[in-house]
Parts: C-alpha cells; sequence; structure tokens
C-alpha cells in the first residue's frame, strides 16, 4: 500500500496563494493515479482535482478551473497543488488520495474510486 502525507496548508488572504504538497511512501508512486480533495466544516468531502499516473492527464472541479493547478513529480513521490487567487470558499481541509491503476492516462473525480488517502491539511483563506 502507499501512504500519503500532505504539507503546505496555511491561513492566507484573500487572493493570496498556497502551493500544497502530498508525499508518498510505499509502493510505486508512477503506479497510482492521484486527487485532491477537499472537505469544509459541515459539508462533505468534495473533488476538487486529479491527475492520471503519467500526469497527461488533469481534470478539474468547475469551482477551481483556472486558479489552480495540479502536478507531479514521479522521481519525487509527490503530487502538488498550486492555489492561485485564493477565496474565502476555498477553506477546507484538503486531502490527497491514490488510486493504484493500470491505465496512464486515466484520472478518476470519485471520492469511492481511491484507495488511500491522506491525513488532510488546513487550508484558511481569510476575506
Amino acid at each position: 500500500q502507499v501512504q500519503l502525507v500532505e504539507s503546505g496548508g496555511g491561513l492566507v488572504q484573500a487572493g493570496e496563494s498556497l502551493r500544497l504538497s502530498c508525499a508518498a511512501s510505499g509502493r510505486t508512486f508512477s503506479s497510482y493515479a492521484m486527487g485532491w480533495f477537499r472537505q469544509a466544516p459541515g459539508k462533505e468531502r468534495e473533488f476538487v482535482v486529479a491527475i492520471s499516473k503519467t500526469g497527461s492527464s488533469t481534470y478539474y472541479a468547475d469551482s477551481v478551473k483556472g486558479r489552480f493547478t495540479i502536478s507531479r513529480d514521479n522521481a519525487k513521490n509527490t503530487v502538488y497543488l498550486q492555489m492561485n487567487s485564493l477565496k474565502p470558499e476555498d477553506t477546507a481541509v484538503y486531502y490527497c488520495a491514490a488510486k493504484e491503476t493500470y491505465y496512464s492516462g486515466t484520472y478518476y473525480a470519485t471520492r469511492r474510486a481511491y484507495d488511500y488517502w491522506g491525513q488532510g491539511t488546513q487550508v484558511t483563506v481569510s476575506s
């Protein structure tokens, strides 16, 4: 299995940026499609963005499209989430998730698709 550890969260003002990292250990990172989800207080965990295991394909939730960018470095076993133009509604705990897959260009946009989850990192955006 794979272990995931998120980092990079914090408190920022609206309009500022943060970069989250998710470091993976265990089995071969390049075998996993990755995703970021977030959960705000009192709300369900929601999809943010996904990336295929090779990085060739990505898919964004409409709410973050044009502001967030996902990337991965398979040599460093890390996936990143660059978040720009942050808004108060982006406030949430952000989780990364991993799914082992045979398919190079496939990403997954549903919670149930993922096998492994990190502990989450808090992102707070003040207005």
